[in-house]
């Protein structure tokens, strides 16, 4: 069996839907966790200084002291860190599966290339996650993280990019709140990174497949790859 026939599959589109709908959550949460556990590292203290995380970062970090302060503030934010790779990797799976039921039902034009550039960049964005926190154990190697994290700037940009382009065009294809939340991805940049740390930019993405992930794992389990992708909310 293919990979791309792997997608195909009702059973797996399901469980791929489930599991995007709730690694969306769980960034959101854990992610805000990582955000604290990096203003506790060196390199991160001087993200108080710029826009308004400091405002919600000091009382969160009080309150939440035993779930941050359990090892080497290093330590702890690679760990946390650790949260994205799983993260966007469930909402690039959900992405590849909406793609083939939409593939199925025909698109065309700027749709197709929308996809193409979304998928690539997706895919790219969850190697780069991963290489940046699970190649990193205990308190990790502060040059290797820098290097990565200068390889992702490009691919981060690029996924906004491309996500921001799929909504708009998804907007126009009546998909409704996941196509506007891609279409508000890379406006999310600058609004996101002003309260909480960078990872958070990925959750617009995240929460849009999740929502067209929970649409697809609640269809009815008679409903096959081809039919339900002509008769799915992620089509109409």
């Amino acid at each position: 069996m293919s990979t791309l026939r792997f997608f195909d599959q009702p059973d797996h589109q399901r469980r791929i839907g489930r599991l995007a709908w709730v690694m969306a959550w769980v960034g959101l949460v854990v992610g805000q966790l990582h955000a604290l556990s990096r203003v506790a590292t060196r390199d991160g203290a001087g993200d108080l200084d710029e826009g308004y995380m400091q405002v919600w970062s000091e009382p969160a970090s009080t309150a939440l002291a035993p779930l941050l302060d359990w090892s080497s503030p290093n330590v702890v934010y690679l760990t946390y860190g650790k949260i994205w790779g799983p993260v966007v990797g469930a909402a690039t799976l959900a992405a590849f599966v909406v793609h083939r039921r939409r593939s199925a039902a025909g698109f065309r034009g700027a749709e197709r290339w929308a996809w193409r550039i979304t998928l690539t960049a997706l895919s790219l964005a969850t190697l780069g996650c991963f290489a940046e926190y699970w190649t990193q154990w205990g308190s990790g190697n502060e040059e290797l993280l820098e290097a990565v994290f200068i390889v992702l700037v490009p691919v981060l940009l690029l996924t906004l990019a491309s996500s921001s382009f799929l909504g708009i065009v998804l907007i126009r294809r009546g998909l409704g709140l996941p196509a506007w939340l891609l279409a508000l991805t890379l406006p999310g940049l600058f609004v996101i990174s002003e309260v909480t740390s960078l990872g958070s930019v990925f959750l617009p993405i995240a929460f849009a497949f999740g929502i067209l992930g929970r649409r697809i794992a609640r269809e009815p389990h008679s409903t096959t790859a081809v039919s339900s992708s002509r008769t799915a909310p992620v089509v109409h």
